[in-house]
């Protein structure tokens, strides 16, 4: 989702049809990973008839809606998909053993730099021979996105989906809230919301990564997309004063932010704006998910983080991708790899939506006509947007985002007056860790 999100999840997790956007070995094992995951494969035999998956999707939607697309793969091939469900975050956090250890034939992940990571690991075995069935499906920006560093794809994306700003429409109507377009109209309408009795932007954080999708959002819109990817990849510096401006724009925002983030998951934070307790909510879409009630749901609305800087406007947009990969020595090649065509086509995606719609499907051959509003609208801004990012998370290297920025952000939603000596603690370990292979 963030995917699930972000960690990886960053989650969370999901994203948009149109376009699309790893850590050294040592460097990995020295982050305190046990080798013996416990998110390690399912262990069954080379059955010509079987297919080992390993999935991330442990939340009741996605984990539904990827059970109807096996049990029609299934149905279609005659081979079972023997799926290894583990609790999204600690599938995150300990895919580097998994992978290294016996890891399942086929295992869900994200697209871009942290496929190319274990790619470049020879932790991942090239699908060039699936590309060749599926490679009409996609568009050229999602092909991109699905390639490791040597050229070779390494990933079939399912679905893709924006991080945005949700709200109630209900809400807005009741007080006459309008969208905010520019920062001070957004500050603006939190202080109108606080004093109308409303938590102006829901926020949990326990999980670490909610915090990271709220830095992406201010640093591209205050410095732009060619810094964001700079700084995401090592290249610019935390103490750089456009750093310090994007911790000064959040330190301007958070007095409205859900107090108790840390010790609040965000299922439990989304919860808050379904009960229209809380007026704004910055998340992926799969925050849907939590609108189990049609009523509440067709409430539902987003609008694009609001522009900080003219110069670079809304024009940038977060939306990270998800899909499969293969592993290093899967048990079952052949059977993999009918499973990774068959989850490259239209069918496989339009299963999907139809149990999740808070994502869109990542092929342009995918049915859309029962889009709801907000996919369509989700559609639309992705497809419009001039840069793609995926989420901190996956466009820097997992280890540094793990074990340095998810605690360097919580430590600032804490206590925002430290934030010099937290930016230069981040550069001191980033220095460290970007030098590693």
């Amino acid at each position: 989702m963030h995917d699930l999100s972000p960690s990886g999840s960053s989650l969370p997790v999901p994203s948009r049809r149109t376009l699309l956007r790893g850590m050294g070995g040592a460097a990995l094992l020295g982050a305190g990973i046990p080798l013996l995951s416990a998110c390690g494969g399912s262990g069954s035999s080379a059955d010509p008839k079987t297919v080992s998956l390993g999935s991330n999707s442990s939340d009741a939607v996605p984990k539904k809606a990827f059970a109807e697309i096996y049990a029609a793969f299934t149905k279609k091939s005659g081979i079972k998909v023997d799926v290894n469900t583990k609790d999204h975050n600690t599938f995150q956090e300990q895919i580097n053993s998994y992978l290294q250890g016996t890891p399942d034939d086929v295992f869900t992940w994200f697209a871009g730099y942290r496929m190319q990571f274990f790619a470049s690991k020879k932790l991942a075995t090239p699908i060039d021979d699936v590309w060749q069935k599926i490679g009409g499906n996609f568009p050229e920006a999602m092909q991109k996105l699905s390639k490791g560093e040597d050229g070779k794809y390494y990933f079939v994306p399912l679905y893709t989906y924006p991080w945005a700003v949700f709200y109630r429409k209900s809400v807005f109507a009741q007080h006459g809230y309008k969208v905010p377009t520019t920062w001070d109209d957004f500050v603006a309408l939190c202080k109108r919301m606080q004093k109308d009795g409303l938590v102006p932007i829901a926020f949990g954080d326990k999980d670490a990564w909610p915090a990271m999708g709220t830095f992406d959002q201010i640093n591209f819109r205050t410095n732009g997309y060619d810094f964001h990817v700079e700084l995401m990849a090592g290249k610019a510096s935390w103490t750089d004063p456009k750093v310090r401006k994007v911790f000064d724009h959040w330190t301007e925002i958070l007095p409205y932010h859900q107090e108790g983030a840390v010790g609040r998951t965000w299922q439990d934070a989304a919860q808050t704006l379904v009960a229209k307790k809380a007026g704004m909510y910055l998340l992926g879409t799969f925050v849907g998910q939590q609108f189990t009630n049609k009523a509440d749901l067709d409430d539902l609305d987003f609008f694009a983080f609001p522009e900080i800087d003219p110069q670079f406007g809304q024009d940038t947009v977060e939306a990270p991708t998800d899909g499969f990969m293969l592993s290093k020595a899967p048990k079952n090649r052949d059977g993999a790899v009918k499973l990774l065509e068959y989850l490259g086509t239209p069918e496989a995606e339009q299963i999907y939506l139809k149990a999740d719609s808070s994502v869109v499907a990542a092929s342009t051959k995918a049915d859309t006509s029962s889009y709801t509003a907000l996919q369509k609208k989700s559609f639309e801004m992705i497809s419009g947007a001039k840069s793609l990012t995926q989420f901190m998370d996956r466009d820097s290297r997992p280890d540094f985002t793990s074990t340095v920025m998810q605690p360097a952000l919580q430590n600032f939603v804490r206590n925002p007056k430290s934030v010099d000596s937290i930016l230069s603690s981040i550069e001191r370990q980033k220095k460290t860790i970007f030098a590693s292979s």
